[in-house]
């Protein structure tokens, strides 16, 4: 029987920390045949982390949990072109929406340069920003989740 390997908890604890000074909602790494991977999930308007680990070398784990499909999610915000995402109007100002975030259907969620042109894209309904699923300043591609509205 094959040696499982080691999960340093220290990592895991770095990475949760990591994820509230940033405001990031996900994070994983991969280190000595382990992938790590840190979310932040929403209820009642506290955040709270969540850690899963799943050894890459194992595929009968890593079937037990499949992930979550988020593009059939009835309030996914996909990216309606291939650019670079920005989550703030300018490298200064506070983002457009956080984790939490009551929008309106319309209201600028966040803003995608392509080809030189910075596209505002709007709220397509009413609700609450729940999951921000994209780095500030990172390449998106057309049709991947950018944020999920509930």
């Amino acid at each position: 029987m094959p040696k499982s390997p080691t999960i340093d908890h220290a990592v895991i604890r770095e990475l949760a920390r990591l994820l509230e000074e940033t405001g990031l909602t996900e994070i994983a790494i991969e280190q000595n045949g382990v992938s790590v991977r840190v979310a932040r999930h929403t209820g009642s308007n506290a955040a709270r982390a969540h850690t899963t680990e799943l050894p890459i070398t194992d595929p009968s784990v890593a079937a037990t949990a499949p992930p979550l499909d988020l593009a059939r999610h009835p309030g996914v915000v996909a990216s309606p072109m291939v650019g670079t995402a920005y989550r703030r109007p300018k490298p200064d100002a506070p983002p457009y929406v956080d984790v939490g975030s009551e929008v309106k259907a319309g209201e600028t969620l966040l803003i995608i340069e392509a080809m030189k042109t910075m596209n505002q894209i709007p709220a397509p309904r009413s609700g609450t920003v729940i999951q921000i699923l994209i780095e500030d300043g990172h390449p998106v591609e057309y049709g991947q989740p950018l944020m999920i509205i509930e």
